[in-house]
């Protein structure tokens, strides 16, 4: 990069969702879940007077989609797995693709053994003039940005 070449952050609102075995046109909206990892305090009675701070469990938290209700039920079928107990098909590796104005993958966050836990059908109203949301919430076991 030149010196004094700008460089501007990327947009959010331009970016797909992959998720293996599920075709699904395009969401409103993604959330990217954050990541933590609880903090053990430990001393001992020997040593000084300020606590050791370990690492202990991560947590991460889920990944919510919502988009616009059409004829399409494939991610409404991916949670009735869920709810039919259908283990061995349900958990899939799905990524968030963040992309420039061009449409070039610029970041991407890759989340394992996942499966939707919450799927919420858009609230209706005849005096409305919006569009129907349908809001799908994800749990899974990690994430790592590979991009």
């Amino acid at each position: 990069m030149m010196v004094g070449e700008r460089k501007d952050p990327y947009r959010n609102f331009r970016f797909r969702l992959e998720i293996e075995g599920v075709q699904q046109a395009g969401f409103s909206e993604a959330t990217i879940p954050d990541t933590t990892t609880d903090v053990i305090e430990y001393r001992e009675g020997n040593e000084h007077t300020t606590v050791r701070k370990l690492p202990g469990l991560r947590k991460y938290a889920n990944i919510t989609l919502k988009w616009g209700i059409t004829d399409s039920k494939v991610v409404y079928d991916w949670r009735k797995l869920v709810d039919d107990d259908n283990i061995k098909d349900y958990r899939k590796n799905v990524a968030i693709v963040l992309m420039d104005e061009e449409g070039n993958d610029k970041a991407r966050w890759e989340f394992s053994n996942a499966w939707p836990s919450k799927y919420d059908a858009p609230d209706l109203n005849a005096k409305g003039n919006d569009v129907g949301i349908e809001t799908l919430e994800i749990v899974h076991e990690g994430m790592i940005r590979t991009k």
